[in-house]
């Protein structure tokens, strides 16, 4: 009777244990699941300001963490430098009109004029009609001696603009390449503003003149690259028809170059600056440019900002352990910034020694005590085979932790192919090539895009040297 008592005790147990072992499957199976959801979760949060993904990527920004310290008023902030309109000088003015006062407008009594300020507003307007009109005739003349009709030549630079003058074709180069504008949008408004019809087809040839005339510019300036000490590169698509291109952006400390290609691997580095290049180049942590660091041995900087959105993304994994990796790789990030903008006006010596002090921090934050989560061994990853390019800014002078320099430039051209849908020939993207160059350049150098349009184009139609946009050559 106890044995049997005794087997049935042991029979229930067994069961339990089964069932008790069941049970954990379940829960372990359930846990990795919700690990692997978590993760998703992570993943599809992933946007500009915790991953390397661009801001056009957001379908919805996302919320900024934290509350404001209060609410803004419109306007001017406090301790913002009030800018105020500078008067035109005297050489500007066309014409002036004097208001005067017959009687006192108070009590009607006569008035005497005084050696006072008055009170001046200048006023800037359009001419009724801003264009003007000349018909150029080449007369016909008999030859009594050959018997024929001889036409006398038109100038050559008349020729070659044709209907369109010099100054109205930097209008319409300026705003198709500089305002996003479309062939119907300007063709609008020069016929609604400026009182004439122009086809889109004529717009399209007035295009294609004042490419043909930044051509020799924009070979200049893309043949100067090579030899720059420092240059900032970063590359986006570019739509055309149903083909993928990308346009790749080179900006040295002086000019910007963009260049259109089939490709964005790193055959696109070699031609542009070729095997031997000397310089230091910012970058993100793309494949292309690390190629070309290997194969080229080039000196790289890599973008700590890049970096850090990458670092972000790991304290917003469901792992604890890698959520506090994340964290101490921001602080000794943080820690390095601090340095960087603080202590800058330190000594050279101690300002390098206390850079140099951050980035070994960093590092052996870095490779230590690495959870084993892919995530976080990428990072490890990096630091481990690329650290040094991470802190290339620490013993070279002049190049910036970051590529915010070349993103600033290349924001134009994203823009840009947004609005107008991309290129649909060789032509379009040897203009888009050379017109982004140019808007890009001078604003860098502080020149009005305008005016240089203005002085090509007349220097194309006259058949005289276009003008440089290298700053050694005004």
């Amino acid at each position: 009777m106890q044995r049997s008592v005794e087997n049935e005790l042991l029979a229930a147990v067994r069961r339990l244990e089964q069932r008790i072992e069941a049970l954990n499957a379940v829960i372990a199976a359930k846990d990795k699941r919700i690990e692997e959801l978590e993760a998703e979760i992570s993943r599809l949060k992933k946007n500009s300001s915790n991953s390397s993904k661009p801001p056009s990527s957001d379908i919805v920004k996302p919320k900024r963490s934290g509350k404001l310290s209060g609410k803004r008023r419109r306007g001017g902030q406090p301790g913002h430098k009030k800018h105020d309109r500078t008067d035109f000088p005297p050489e500007e003015v066309d014409e002036i009109h004097e208001h005067t006062l017959e009687d006192c407008p108070k009590c009607g009594g006569p008035v005497e004029l005084i050696d006072d300020d008055p009170r001046v507003i200048q006023q800037a307007e359009l001419e009724q009609k801003p264009l003007r009109i000349e018909e150029h005739r080449g007369l016909v003349y008999w030859c009594q001696k050959c018997q024929a009709k001889h036409r006398a030549p038109l100038p050559p630079e008349v020729e070659r603009a044709g209907l369109v003058g010099p100054r109205l074709t930097a209008v319409v180069a300026y705003l198709k390449g500089g305002c996003h504008a479309s062939f119907s949008t300007i063709r609008k408004y020069i016929r609604d503003v400026l009182g004439i019809t122009i086809s889109r087809g004529q717009l399209r040839k007035v295009v294609e003149k004042v490419s043909k005339a930044l051509d020799a510019v924009y070979k200049e300036l893309l043949e100067r690259l090579p030899v720059e000490s420092r240059l900032n590169i970063d590359e986006t698509g570019h739509k055309e028809n149903a083909e993928r291109y990308w346009t790749w952006c080179f900006r040295a400390s002086a000019f910007t170059v963009f260049k259109i290609s089939g490709s964005r691997g790193s055959d696109v580095l070699f031609d542009v600056l070729g095997q031997e290049y000397e310089g230091v180049i910012g970058c993100d942590y793309f494949s292309a440019y690390r190629k070309y660091m290997m194969d080229a041995n080039v000196l790289v900087q890599f973008c700590l900002a890049h970096l850090i959105r990458d670092i972000k993304y790991l304290t917003t994994l469901p792992n604890a352990a890698t959520v506090a990796y994340g964290e101490r790789l921001l602080r000794g990030l943080r820690r390095l910034f601090r340095v960087f903008h603080e202590c800058a006006t330190d000594p050279p010596e101690i300002f390098q020694r206390k850079l140099e002090s951050a980035r070994k921090a960093i590092l052996a934050i870095a490779l230590e005590d690495v959870p084993w989560v892919a995530e976080a061994w990428n990072i490890a990853d990096r630091f481990r085979k690329h650290g040094k390019a991470y802190f290339e800014f620490i013993t070279t002078p002049g190049i910036a932790p970051t590529n915010n320099l070349a993103e600033q430039a290349i924001r134009f051209v994203v823009i840009d192919c947004l609005v107008t849908q991309g290129t649909r020939s060789e032509n379009g993207r040897q203009w888009c090539e050379r017109i982004w160059t140019v808007m890009a350049t001078c604003a860098q150098q502080g020149r009005s895009a305008f005016r240089f349009i203005l002085e090509t184009v007349s220097a194309f139609f006259e058949g005289r040297s276009s003008p440089s946009l290298l700053p050694d050559t005004g």
